[in-house]
C-alpha cells in the first residue's frame, strides 16, 4: 500500500509558520511529508528542512516524494528526541517547527499494523515497528491496575476499571492476539444499553490508550515542546496539531506557563523568582478546521492547531 496521507489544516499550518526563502524548519512528525513539501514549495525551494519520523515507511515515502528538494533532510528516530536529533545533524536556529500528533492515514488504513477496532489484525498499534513492545505484549502482562490507569488516564473511558478486569479474565483463558480480541473485551465490559448511546465506536477510547501507552506519546511531550522551542531562533514559531482533548490540554497548558512562568505569589508587587516568558501564544487560542475541510477529510474534524513564537530577548 502507498503511503498515502493528506495534511490536516494545511492552508492555516502554511499561514502561521510562513516559510521564508532560506528559511530553516523541522518537521517532527514528518509522515508522508505533506506539510514539509508545502514548506519547502513556499519558501521557493531554497528552504532546509529536517524531517522526523519513528516509522521507517514514512521515512522512506516522504523521502522519495521530497528528492527533488536538496534542502530536505530526513531523519529516523522520534520527535522526542528532536533537541539531540536536530544537534547531532548541524541544525542551526529553527525559523519554524512542526508537529501533527495521532496516527497518520495510512497506519490507520493498513490494517496489519493494528491501530484500527474495525479491522481484525495482529495486535500490534507500534509507530516505529522496530521497538519491542507490541500492544498484544501490554495487554497481555501489564497487571489489572495498571491497564486500568492506562485506560482512564490516556483514554479518559469512564468503563475502564470493568475493561481491565475483562482483558485480564480473557487472558487468563488464551492470549489476546487480534485487534478483534480487544474489542471482544470492551464489548463485553460495557453494557449494551451504554454502547448504543455510543456517539462513536465503543471501542476507540481503549484502542487510544492502548496505542498512546505502546508508543509512550504523552510522558515525553511536555518535555519535547520545551525542547523545540529551545531549538527556535528568536522569532522562529512551534505549531502543534493535536486530535484528542489529553493532547490538547498538554500542549496549551505548556505554552501558557512558557508565556507566563512566574511563580510569584498572584498579589507581589514585583516579580522576584526571575522567571522570563520565552514565547508569545498566537492564534487566539485553538485553530480548527474549516467545515470544508472536515467534509473533504472526515478525519480533520477533531483537529486543532496550536500556535507559539519564541520571543526575541530571553
Amino acid at each position: 500500500m502507498a503511503f498515502h496521507h493528506i495534511p490536516v489544516l494545511f492552508d492555516p499550518v502554511m499561514t502561521w509558520i510562513d516559510p521564508q526563502p532560506d528559511g530553516v524548519y523541522c518537521d517532527g512528525t514528518l509522515g508522508g511529508g505533506g506539510h514539509s513539501e508545502g514548506i519547502l514549495s513556499r519558501s521557493g525551494g531554497t528552504a532546509t528542512l529536517y524531517g522526523i519520523d519513528r516509522d521507517e515507511r514514512a521515512i522512506a515515502a516522504a523521502t522519495e516524494r521530497l528528492q527533488g528538494y536538496a534542502g530536505f533532510h530526513a531523519i529516523h528516530g522520534n520527535f522526542h528526541d528532536a533537541k539531540v536529533l536536530l544537534e547531532q545533524a548541524g541544525a542551526p536556529g529553527l525559523n519554524g517547527a512542526l508537529l501533527d500528533l495521532g496516527v497518520s492515514s495510512p497506519q490507520l488504513d493498513e490494517a496489519e499494523r493494528g491501530f484500527s477496532y474495525h479491522e481484525d489484525a495482529p495486535l500490534d498499534m507500534r509507530m516505529d515497528t522496530t521497538q519491542p513492545m507490541t500492544a498484544a505484549d501490554l495487554v497481555n502482562t501489564a497487571d489489572e491496575g495498571e491497564l486500568t490507569r492506562i485506560l482512564r488516564d490516556y483514554g479518559e473511558e469512564k468503563w475502564a476499571a470493568r475493561i481491565a478486569k475483562m482483558i485480564c479474565e480473557h487472558r487468563a483463558q488464551k492470549p489476546l492476539v487480534t485487534t478483534q480480541d480487544l474489542v471482544k473485551c470492551v464489548d463485553a465490559a460495557i453494557p449494551k444499553a451504554v454502547r448504543r448511546k455510543d456517539d462513536g465506536h465503543p471501542a476507540r477510547r481503549t484502542f487510544q490508550a492502548i496505542r498512546i501507552a505502546v508508543n509512550d506519546e504523552m510522558d515525553p511531550l511536555d518535555q519535547a515542546l520545551c525542547d523545540l522551542v529551545d531549538c527556535l531562533a528568536p522569532g522562529g514559531r512551534l505549531l502543534v496539531i493535536t486530535f484528542h482533548s489529553l493532547e490538547d490540554r498538554c500542549v496549551k497548558r505548556c505554552f501558557q506557563r512558557l508565556q507566563n512562568p512566574c511563580i510569584c505569589p498572584p498579589k507581589a508587587p514585583v516579580c522576584t523568582c526571575g522567571r522570563k516568558p520565552k514565547v508569545k501564544v498566537l492564534g487566539g487560542g485553538a485553530i480548527k478546521p474549516t467545515a470544508e475541510e472536515i467534509e473533504a477529510n472526515p478525519r480533520a474534524h477533531s483537529a486543532k492547531l496550536r500556535v507559539a513564537e519564541k520571543l526575541g530577548v530571553m
